[in-house]
């Protein structure tokens, strides 16, 4: 019985430390929402490549998940990811700033999904192709038409639910950061997708390669 209360204590004390971390975030992203936002973003973004790494397994030739484009993703969610993300939600607020019926609420979604989301993944892409090499434009200008399409139908499958709980049950100032949470999610998924099947092609490559090594 002591021990079951004790269970119940801890359990009360953990979540009002979740619930006090949770506040003071929300206080310091009102006090200073673009610092904030752009140390969210940051912190997201190599989190993202070094838990893509871990889960698919791609190690550097030293043998660690920690690679130079951890660091990359880093600059990026600070200084690219946060920014647009902080002033197109600005934008996309104050446009809709004061409407809260229904059809408004329809409409704003529909402006995320054809307006914002298609802005934010032509520059997360343009970003991923110099981030992996790309030097020219023509190459970046490749990596955009080869994803864009793809990133649409993920952004148009889970922005419209993201954006409605975001109206429902967020204040406004914390809607972006939420939005580079479910973000930190789906990237994650993706980027974990891509290496599995970057390796996967380079060890049938290697395969491939053996018997003629042998000839």
């Amino acid at each position: 019985m002591a021990l079951k209360g004790q269970s119940n204590a801890f359990s009360w004390a953990r979540s009002g430390t979740a619930q006090s971390l949770y506040t003071a975030y929300l206080q310091e992203l009102q006090r200073n929402p673009l610092r904030t936002r752009m140390l969210t973003a940051g912190f997201l973004s190599a989190t993202q490549e070094l838990t893509a790494s871990y889960l698919a397994n791609d190690v550097t030739k030293s043998g660690h998940y920690f690679s130079p484009r951890v660091l990359k993703m880093l600059i990026h969610g600070l200084f690219i990811s946060a920014p647009l993300s902080h002033t197109l939600s600005r934008l996309l607020q104050r446009a809709f700033a004061g409407r809260t019926s229904l059809p408004a609420k329809i409409l704003q979604i529909f402006a995320s999904n054809l307006i914002v989301s298609p802005i934010q993944n032509t520059v997360y892409l343009a970003s991923m192709s110099v981030i992996a090499g790309a030097r020219t434009w023509t190459q970046i200008r490749a990596m955009i038409n080869a994803g864009f399409l793809p990133m649409m139908k993920v952004s148009w499958a889970t922005s419209p639910v993201a954006l409605a709980v975001a109206q429902k049950f967020l204040p406004e100032h914390a809607w972006a950061p939420f939005f580079n949470l479910i973000g930190f999610f789906i990237g994650t998924y993706i980027n974990t997708y891509t290496k599995k099947r970057r390796l996967e092609m380079a060890k049938r490559l290697e395969t491939s390669d053996e018997p003629r090594e042998h000839r």
